[in-house]
């Protein structure tokens, strides 16, 4: 459940979507919470307001967490309360929120922990990113909803069958890739889809599709770029000889792999590696820097702003 003000796109409740059914795996029970995303020009008493603001309508602030980039003079904010207590119905949380929003400019972003928000995950033939996220949200880890697994090969659909979970094989051809994501569209669209997964998904989305998807589609590479580019980037850094190789998920945007960066992360490599460790060691890095990204969208936990992001633990 999703509310988004000025800027931002409404979802969630407002758009009639379901919560779903929880998965499987074990899981503790969760308080049901509140999150408040907040970006606004940077000036005096924009703390103090909203903390007033929820005060007045008996919030109990579980976490609470800021960031001003002096640079641009911008002030981001993530703040997270119980809403057991609180006495603003949600429904009436706008237009109550409303002159404090126009009094500071803020673009602003309401979300409710027991919302799950429904993830499709796109991928190709490499299975390990897949394999990683479909047992996380089996074990409770993702609190989400899978209802849809669309791929351009049929290699990972025994996955998919595993889980349970839906599976549609939809040939890309390069000479009717508009017909193929028409057709994908319309799967995403039936199945109410808040948000996209890449997970090792080998074919560069259209600007047109994107579009559809602004910052609610996620991507995992490698970190070689840009001086690995291109087909079998492993073989040609372990040609060179690298001491690091590396992770790198984010937004996608309409300039190829040029969106705001979510997570990162390396790990060293030495002269005793054959191609093969190379690449189980790049394997292991995508599958736990894609596996975070997404749990921190799941988790309101990101804030987007000149094309990079603040992430907020």
């Amino acid at each position: 459940m999703v509310y988004h003000e000025k800027k931002l796109a409404v979802s969630g409740l407002m758009t009639g979507a379901s919560p779903g059914q929880p998965p499987t795996g074990m899981q503790k029970p969760m308080k049901e919470t509140a999150i408040l995303l907040i970006s606004c020009p940077d000036q005096k008493g924009l703390v103090a307001a909203i903390a007033n603001f929820l005060h007045e309508h008996d919030a109990n602030i579980l976490h609470a967490d800021q960031h001003q980039d002096a640079e641009l003079e911008l002030f981001l904010m993530r703040v997270e309360w119980e809403m057991a207590d609180f006495g603003l119905p949600v429904p009436e949380f706008s237009h109550a929120f409303a002159p404090l929003a126009e009094r500071f400019r803020m673009d602003w972003r309401l979300s409710l922990s027991s919302y799950r928000p429904r993830m499709a995950v796109f991928v190709s033939r490499y299975d390990h990113c897949l394999a990683d996220l479909l047992y996380r949200h089996q074990s409770g880890e993702l609190h989400c909803e899978i209802p849809i697994i669309i791929s351009n090969h049929e290699d990972t659909q025994w996955l998919a069958d595993a889980y349970g979970l839906p599976f549609q094989h939809i040939h890309v051809h390069k000479d009717s890739k508009a017909e193929a994501e028409k057709m994908q569209l319309a799967l995403l669209h039936h199945h109410r889809v808040d948000f996209l997964v890449l997970a090792r998904y080998m074919q560069v989305l259209s600007p047109e599709f994107i579009r559809h998807y602004p910052h609610r589609i996620i991507n995992i590479h490698h970190s070689f770029l840009p001086a690995f580019n291109g087909a079998k980037p492993y073989h040609r850094a372990f040609e060179r000889g690298v001491k690091l190789i590396g992770a790198t998920s984010h937004y996608v945007t309409e300039v190829l792999d040029d969106g705001p960066i979510i997570e990162q992360d390396v790990t060293r490599v030495s002269h005793r590696y054959a191609i093969e460790d190379l690449i189980q060691k790049g394997a292991d890095l995508e599958k736990v820097v894609l596996s975070r990204a997404v749990k921190w969208h799941i988790e309101s936990r990101i804030l987007l702003y000149a094309n990079k992001t603040v992430v907020f633990d």
